[in-house]
C-alpha cells in the first residue's frame, strides 16, 4: 500500500509541478512583453519549482486528493506578481496575461498527447519490448504523459471559470464593456470564497462539473487522446 502511494506520488509530481509552474511563468512572461517587468524583477520568470511552490496548492492539496483517490487532481503555484497598471493596453492586456496561463496548459496537454501516442504506438507495434530496457523508461514516461494530459486540461478548465481572481474572471473583465467590468471587479474580494463553495458543496460541485468542466474536458480529451 505504502509502495503504491510512493509510486503514484512519483508519477504525478513531475507533470503537476511542470504544469503549475509553466502556467505562472506564462503569466509573467506575457506581462513583461506587454509592459510589466514585475515578475522578472522579483525573480519569478524561472522554471525552478522551488521559487513557485505554494505549500497548500502545490503540495498539501494534490497529495490529499491523491490519498483519497479523488476523481480529479487539482493544484496551483504561488501567483506570479503582475502590476496591471504597467500594462500598456489596460484591461485588454490584462485579459491577454490571464489567458496565457490556460493556453500554456493546453499547449502542454497537446505536447503530452504527442508523447503519449508515440509511446502507445511503440507498445502496440512491438518496437518497445515489454521486458526490455527501453520499456523500463518508456512505461513510466507513458503514464506521466497521460497524467500530464489530464492534469493540464483540468488546470485549464478550472482557471477558465469566470470568477475573479481566476483567469476566467480576468478574461471576462478584460472583454466586458467598462460599465459591466467595473461592477464585476469589486466581487474579487469574494472570489476565493465563491470558488471554495463551488468545489466544497456537493450540489454546486456537480453543477460545476456537469455543465462547465466536463464539457470542456470531454472535448479536449477526445481531440488529444481519442
Amino acid at each position: 500500500m505504502l509502495q503504491d502511494i510512493i509510486v503514484k506520488v512519483a508519477l504525478y509530481a513531475i507533470p503537476l509541478l511542470f504544469a503549475v509552474v509553466a502556467h505562472e511563468v506564462a503569466h509573467g512572461w506575457v506581462a513583461e512583453k506587454l509592459g510589466d517587468p514585475t515578475a522578472r524583477l522579483m525573480g519569478r520568470l524561472t522554471l525552478n519549482p522551488l521559487v513557485h511552490i505554494d505549500p497548500l496548492g502545490t503540495v498539501i492539496l494534490p497529495l490529499m486528493l491523491l490519498l483519497i483517490q479523488s476523481p480529479f487532481l487539482f493544484g496551483w503555484a504561488k501567483p506570479v506578481p503582475v502590476n496591471f497598471a504597467n500594462l500598456r493596453g489596460g484591461r485588454r492586456d490584462m485579459a491577454l496575461v490571464a489567458v496565457s496561463g490556460p493556453m500554456t496548459n493546453l499547449l502542454l496537454a497537446t505536447v503530452s498527447a504527442g508523447i503519449y501516442h508515440f509511446l502507445l504506438s511503440g507498445f502496440e507495434r512491438g518496437w518497445i519490448a515489454d521486458d526490455g530496457v527501453l520499456s523500463a523508461v518508456a512505461e513510466p514516461l507513458f503514464m506521466m504523459a497521460k497524467i500530464s494530459i489530464t492534469f493540464n486540461l483540468v488546470l485549464m478548465a478550472f482557471n477558465l471559470i469566470p470568477i475573479l481572481p481566476l483567469d476566467g474572471g480576468r478574461i471576462l473583465v478584460g472583454v466586458l464593456p467598462d460599465a459591466l467590468a467595473s461592477k464585476m471587479e469589486p466581487l474579487e474580494r469574494y472570489g476565493m470564497l465563491i470558488f471554495l463553495l463551488l468545489i466544497g458543496i456537493p450540489m454546486l460541485r456537480s453543477y460545476l462539473w456537469g455543465y462547465f468542466l466536463n464539457p470542456i474536458m470531454n472535448v479536449f480529451m477526445r481531440l488529444l487522446v481519442g
